[in-house]
């Protein structure tokens, strides 16, 4: 008699510039989305990754970036900036927001995960992870703990704090020396 093991079927849902934004300003870091991947997919079966972006219209600075991530396995789903308003001083504000398209694509493929990880410490998460559990999924975080809300922490079944992760996040980019602080070479 043979018995099927399976494994686990994941999906991986990551708000990139949540993520980016937490990663550059508490470390001055950037985050390694393969190991995010290799994290969340081991020893599971991988069904769908997705990665949300958020860039300027018409800017080619997000293009390696992007497809970095689509060479990784993650499908891209991308979105322009938008003007959202004007401040009194002139300064133009605008914006770019995936909750809802995360959200819809979790609910959307549930039924074929048992196993959902979010890549964002934005609470507004925090009732979709509840309703997914209501459903049987087990639902895991990934993100900074210092930007991530308590209530989300408190709701995924595992939180893991992305520096605590072996290779979480790239190696920090040594800034050069001024040269007033370069030391002097001797002839």
């Amino acid at each position: 008699m043979q018995y099927v093991v399976s494994r686990p079927r994941v999906g991986v849902f990551i708000d990139t510039q949540n993520l980016y934004h937490s990663a550059r300003d508490l470390l001055e870091r950037t985050v390694n989305f393969e190991t995010l991947m290799r994290v969340s997919t081991d020893n599971r079966e991988l069904v769908h990754a997705i990665a949300y972006t958020v860039e300027r219209e018409n800017e080619a600075t997000a293009r390696p970036f992007i497809y970095k991530l689509s060479t990784l396995g993650f499908k891209v789903r991308r979105m322009n900036l938008t003007l959202h308003h004007v401040t009194e001083g002139g300064k133009a504000i605008y914006e770019g927001n995936w909750d809802m398209g995360i959200v819809a694509d979790m609910v959307r493929l549930c039924d074929h995960l048992d196993v959902i990880v979010l890549g964002s410490g934005d609470g507004d998460f925090t009732d979709i992870v509840e309703v997914l559990q209501e459903r049987g999924k087990r639902v895991e975080v990934i993100s900074f703990r210092e930007h991530t809300a308590q209530k989300l922490i408190d709701a995924a079944d595992r939180f893991m704090h992305l520096p605590d992760i072996e290779g979480g996040l790239m190696p920090a980019r040594h800034k050069p020396a001024r040269a007033e602080e370069a030391p002097a070479l001797e002839p």
